[in-house]
């Protein structure tokens, strides 16, 4: 994977998704840390979770919407422990300051 998309400092890297299943072409938190893994990146953020749920759906399931950014942080802590993981609440931001 790094091969094909470079030396990157920072990796937006999406965590979940919601319906039945993700397909081949998503990333739960377990792979999205793994990928971080491969990327070296030194710093993450888990995105495309928790942001779009059909109403009804907290009462189904619920870990779908609220655990993929928290799931990603354990995982990235265990495969990426030298990557910082900024798992941003909604509206919040992060400013990266270039690496020296």
């Amino acid at each position: 994977m790094a091969e094909a998309v470079g030396a990157c400092d920072v990796a937006l890297l999406p965590v979940g998704g919601w319906g039945p299943y993700l397909g081949p072409g998503h990333l739960d938190a377990g792979r999205a840390a793994q990928a971080l893994a491969r990327l070296g990146a030194r710093c993450a953020v888990p995105v495309h979770y928790g942001t779009y749920w059909p109403i009804g759906m907290d009462a189904i399931r619920p870990h779908e919407f609220h655990a993929p950014g928290d799931d990603f942080v354990r995982h990235a802590g265990r495969l990426a422990p030298d990557a910082v993981v900024h798992r941003l609440g909604h509206g919040e931001c992060v400013r990266l300051e270039p690496a020296r």
